[in-house]
C-alpha cells in the first residue's frame, strides 16, 4: 500500500525566531502533526495484522495464517513440514488433513479411515495429505471412504475400497483432491512396480497370440514359485519350471515343459501330482514307483518308474478312486 503519512505538510521551520509568529500557522503545524500520527497508527495496525512475520511482536501471539491466500513467484529454502503422529492404532480413524501433509498410523488392528471435509481446501484448490501407515502383521485392512474413486486400479491388494497387506511393513499412500474431499485421488508411493505380494491381474482387450502382442510381453524369464492360472492360449518358447500351469484354453510349448522339478518319484502316487486336466477333479497323467495307490479320476493314467515288465508299466483307473487295472505293453 502508498502510505498516506505526508511529511510536506509540516512546516520544519515554523515558529520563526525573533519574530512574531502567526498562531494560525502554529495551529496548522500541530494539525498536520496529529493528521499523519493518525495514519502511522491505521498503517501499523494493519502491518500488525496482516504482515508475515519471523516471531510475535511483544504483547502479541505469532500468527502467520495465510488464511488460503496466493504465495507467489517465492524461491524457497530449506522448509520443513509438519508431521502428526495419529494415536488411534485401530476402528475408525478420523484425518484432519489441516493438521500435516503427513501423518502417521501404526496398526494394532483393521483400520477405516475418513477425511475431515471442512479442513480440505475449498474446491478450486488442490488438497493432498501423506499417510505412513505401518502394518504389524499380513492380513491388516485398510478400509478407504467411498469419495476415494480415482487411482486405485493397479493398487496391491485393492478390492471395493478396502486394501489387504500381504505383508508386515510401512506404506505410503498419498490422497489428493481438488473439490473439497467429493473425489479423491490415492496414490501408492513406496511400493515397487516390479515386486507384488499381491495377486496381479493384467486385462487386455486382446488375446495374445504370439510373443510379440498381447497384455503382457516378457523379454527374459518368468520364475514362477506357485501355479500360472492360464485364461486362455499359453505359448511357451521356453521351459516351464515351477508348480501348475493351469489353461482353460491351449498350453504350447516350443521348449520343454517340466512339472514338480523339486519333487522325488512317490511311492504309489500322489493325488494332484502330475498333469491334470479338464473341470473333473484329478483326472490327468500321474507317475509314482510301485503299483499305484493314489486315488484319480476314472480314465487317469500312472506311468510306473520302476516296472520291469509288459504288466508294470502304466495303469489306467477304473472307478473314480482308487481303482487301477494294468496296461499291456508290446514290450
Amino acid at each position: 500500500m502508498t502510505s498516506q503519512i505526508n511529511p510536506a505538510t509540516i512546516d520544519g521551520n515554523y515558529p520563526i525566531a525573533g519574530v512574531p509568529n502567526n498562531t494560525q500557522g502554529m495551529r496548522d503545524n500541530f494539525t498536520a502533526i496529529k493528521t499523519n500520527f493518525e495514519y502511522a497508527e491505521t498503517e501499523i495496525d494493519e502491518l500488525q495484522s496482516k504482515a508475515v512475520l519471523k516471531a510475535a511482536l511483544t504483547g502479541t501471539t505469532l500468527d502467520n495464517n495465510m488464511a488460503n491466500n496466493l504465495i507467489s513467484n517465492a524461491r524457497i529454502q530449506g522448509f520443513s513440514g509438519t508431521l502428526v503422529q495419529i494415536a488411534n492404532t485401530t476402528g475408525a480413524i478420523t484425518v484432519d488433513c489441516s493438521a500435516a501433509h503427513y501423518q502417521t498410523i501404526t496398526m494394532g488392528g483393521n483400520i477405516s479411515i475418513s477425511f475431515t471435509t471442512a479442513t480440505w481446501p475449498a474446491a478450486g484448490s488442490v488438497g493432498i495429505v501423506r499417510l505412513q501407515i505401518t502394518v504389524d502383521t499380513p492380513g491388516r485392512t485398510l478400509t478407504l471412504p467411498a469419495n476415494v474413486s480415482l487411482g486405485t486400479t493397479g493398487i496391491q491388494g485393492y478390492s471395493a475400497n478396502v486394501i489387504t497387506f500381504a505383508a508386515a511393513g510401512v506404506y505410503e499412500f498419498g490422497f489428493l483432491t481438488y473439490d473439497q474431499g467429493t473425489t479423491i485421488t490415492l496414490f501408492d508411493y513406496n511400493r515397487p512396480l516390479n515386486y507384488y505380494t499381491n495377486a496381479v491381474n493384467v486385462a487386455a482387450t486382446t488375446a495374445s497370440t504370439t510373443s510379440t502382442t498381447g497384455a503382457l510381453i516378457v523379454g527374459g524369464g518368468v520364475g514362477v514359485a506357485g501355479n500360472v492360472n492360464v485364461a486362455g492360449l499359453a505359448s511357451i518358447t521356453g521351459n516351464v519350471t515351477g508348480g501348475n500351469v493351469l489353461s482353460s484354453s491351449v498350453l504350447s510349448a516350443v521348449g520343454s515343459a517340466r512339472i514338480l522339478s523339486g519333487t522325488a518319484v512317490p511311492a504309489g502316487g500322489t493325488a494332484g501330482a502330475g498333469y491334470r486336466m479338464s473341470s473333473t477333479t484329478n483326472l490327468g497323467i500321474f507317475f509314482g514307483s510301485g503299483a499305484p495307490t493314489l486315488s484319480a479320476a476314472q480314465g487317469s493314467l500312472y506311468m510306473r518308474t520302476d516296472g520291469s515288465s509288459t504288466t508294470t508299466r502304466m495303469y489306467i483307473n477304473t472307478n473314480g478312486t482308487t481303482g487301477w487295472t494294468n496296461v499291456v505293453t508290446s514290450a
